[in-house]
C-alpha cells in the first residue's frame, strides 16, 4: 500500500484493543503484526526521503557556503505532516490490508 495516499489520522487516535485483536486472539501478536508493518513503511518511507534528497545534494566542502535549498524545505515539510508509520499501520491492519501469518501456529496444523 502507498503510505502517500493513506487514509490514516494523523494524530494519535485511542483504540479499542481488545477489538483489534479479535482475529488474534492475542493482544501482544497483533501490537507485534502493526509494529512489524510499521518497521516496514518507515523503511520505505526513508529511502524515498533519501532518494528525494540526494538529486539536491551538495558535495563541496566549504563550510561558508551554507545556503537554504527551498526545494528540500518542501519535500522535508511533505514527509513530516504525513501520518506517522506507526498509525498508517494501524489503520492497515484495522482495515484488513495486511496479510500476515504465524508460524508457530501453523506447525500444529499439519
Amino acid at each position: 500500500m502507498d503510505y502517500r495516499k493513506s487514509n490514516a489520522p494523523t494524530t494519535t487516535v485511542t483504540r479499542d484493543m481488545m477489538r483489534l485483536s479479535a482475529d488474534t486472539g492475542n493482544v501482544y501478536e497483533t501490537t507485534m503484526i502493526i509494529a512489524k508493518r510499521s518497521n516496514q513503511i518507515t523503511v520505505e518511507m526513508k529511502q524515498d526521503l533519501e532518494k528525494k534528497l540526494q538529486e539536491f545534494a551538495s558535495y563541496s566542502d566549504n563550510l561558508e557556503e551554507v545556503f537554504e535549498n527551498r526545494e528540500q524545505i518542501e519535500i522535508s515539510r511533505y514527509y513530516e505532516k504525513l501520518p506517522k508509520p506507526t498509525l498508517i499501520a494501524a489503520q492497515e491492519y484495522e482495515d484488513d490490508k495486511i496479510y500476515y501469518k504465524n508460524p508457530t501456529k501453523e506447525k500444529g496444523a499439519f
